[in-house]
């Protein structure tokens, strides 16, 4: 009953905050909300993702397109019914094509670009060896996105480690800083703070969050450090040793020109954030121009723009890059085509409860910082954070601010836009698929044999270390 309770936080709190707005939300049609039961087909996709492996391990792995069908169509059947089948359809297409494919595309990019870059050197998985690669991924990620930035790092850290027989706290940590916390210095770190960005916040002003970040980097590279030097000395006296047959071997990388590529994954991102307010990519209503599918949804020019690099930049890291080194790295094409099941139907199943939170959000009496930061963090925990993030912002804008950072959508305070961000930013890092990088992440170190936990192991260490963590940041910077 705990696992199943854990799945529907997200719910439970706008319903606990709320249980009046979020009934009546359901009362207007599919532009104001929708009723929660609803919401079921995506809690019970979340629990096959949780259970399946556990008690199913061989027949989920073999039959994950079927049961990913069958939820969204539990859910898309009754949306049908209940708004029409023009507005499931244009429901199914706008995530589809506007969100779920800009997402996949990226990560295969990336996925595609940093397995051909690998390391090789008399580097082993030491604790201060691991603290510095964390460290560094997670510095990188505000210049590369967390996604760049975990797809460059992954690999590394696995192979350093491989001699290691307890390394899964490793790649937890990993997920916890460099495929979240670690983006929320810039707009191209998250996407959330990119729609920020593209809505009024400056550019540079995410570095005000620096100081955020350093102190949860203290805190969680101190309790790793010693963590990891329990395991490291345990797997020591058992006699294990990392595998350098050539001491003095210089430090080097292979597929070093792939950064090009990755910048340019980078400027495709940027981009797709930029052109949309040139008025040569604008209508005479100031909507970006683009190729109109159904009703009304349409492909913008600059989304088309974005896959296009990046596919390009896909592309020719194949076609520069020696198969020898993908062969170092133990490359494959599992834990791509994993994600990309499992998550369109994530994106497709959680519509109705995104259009839930969307109705119920400004009702819900949220006025304080330490109010967004939890409930933009606990529901960016299950959702996309990038609409949950945008709701908050919307919610916090109507809030009658008079100073702060003047936006499109109003004025805010800098620490409730502080506690907005860091709430979607940092508390991705929940679950596994409260991030893009998470669940690719597990994937990547599950084909590499590192035994990573389920998706209610992962969710323990994540409120054994990150949730205290987070309730200082509570105190010290949104109070």
């Amino acid at each position: 009953m705990k696992k199943i309770l854990s799945v529907f936080m997200a719910f439970a709190l706008s319903v606990l905050l709320n249980p009046t707005a979020v009934w009546a939300a359901g009362e207007g049609g599919a532009e104001s909300g929708v009723p929660l039961w609803l919401c079921i087909p995506f809690a019970g996709l979340l629990l096959c993702i949780a259970v399946m492996p556990l008690v199913k391990g061989e027949w989920w792995e073999a039959h994950q397109p079927l049961v990913v069908v069958l939820w969204i169509l539990v859910m898309v059947i009754p949306f049908a019914l209940l708004y029409g089948v023009g507005s499931a359809a244009e429901t199914v297409l706008e995530c589809t094509v506007n969100d779920y494919l800009t997402f996949i595309v990226l990560l295969f990019g990336l996925f595609c670009v940093s397995g051909n870059i690998t390391m090789e050197g008399d580097f082993a998985g030491s604790p201060r060896i691991n603290v510095g690669l964390l460290a560094l991924g997670t510095l990188l990620a505000s210049c590369i996105g967390t996604t760049g930035a975990s797809m460059l790092m992954v690999r590394p850290v696995i192979k350093m480690n491989s001699w290691r027989r307890r390394k899964s706290h490793i790649m937890i940590f990993f997920i916890f800083m460099v495929s979240n916390m670690g983006g929320c210095l810039t707009p191209i770190g998250d996407p959330p703070l990119l729609m920020g960005f593209m809505r009024g916040v400056p550019f540079f002003w995410s570095l005000h969050l620096f100081p955020v970040l350093i102190f949860n980097m203290v805190i969680l590279l101190f309790v790793f450090y010693h963590l990891d030097k329990r395991n490291y000395r345990r797997d020591i006296a058992e006699g294990r040793k990392p595998d350098i047959s050539k001491p003095g071997t210089e430090f080097r990388i292979d597929g070093l020109h792939n950064i090009v590529f990755l910048v340019m994954i980078v400027a495709a991102v940027i981009l797709s954030g930029v052109l949309p307010g040139m008025p040569a990519f604008q209508d005479a209503a100031g909507n970006a121009r683009g190729i109109h599918i159904f009703g009304e949804v349409s492909l913008s020019y600059p989304s088309l723009i974005e896959i296009a690099l990046i596919l390009l930049a896909a592309f020719l890291s194949f076609k520069t890059t020696d198969k020898e080194v993908r062969v170092k790295n133990h490359f494959t094409w599992g834990a791509i085509k994993e994600v990309a099941v499992l998550f369109i139907g994530i994106f497709i199943t959680m519509q109705p409860a995104l259009m839930l939170l969307k109705a119920v959000g400004p009702n819900l009496g949220i006025t304080e910082p330490y109010q967004m930061f939890w409930a933009t963090g606990a529901l960016s925990s299950f959702l996309d954070n990038t609409p949950t993030y945008l709701v908050f912002l919307t919610t916090a804008g109507t809030l009658g601010f008079t100073g702060g950072i003047s936006t499109t959508l109003g004025t805010l305070p800098a620490k409730m836009l502080s506690a907005i961000s860091c709430g979607a930013v940092f508390m991705g890092a929940n679950t596994y698929i409260g991030n893009a990088p998470n669940f690719m992440v597990k994937s990547i170190s599950d084909e590499n044999g590192v035994n990573m936990p389920s998706f209610f192991g992962y969710m323990l260490w994540s409120v054994a270390v990150l949730i205290p963590v987070f309730i200082i940041d509570m105190f010290v910077f949104f109070m």
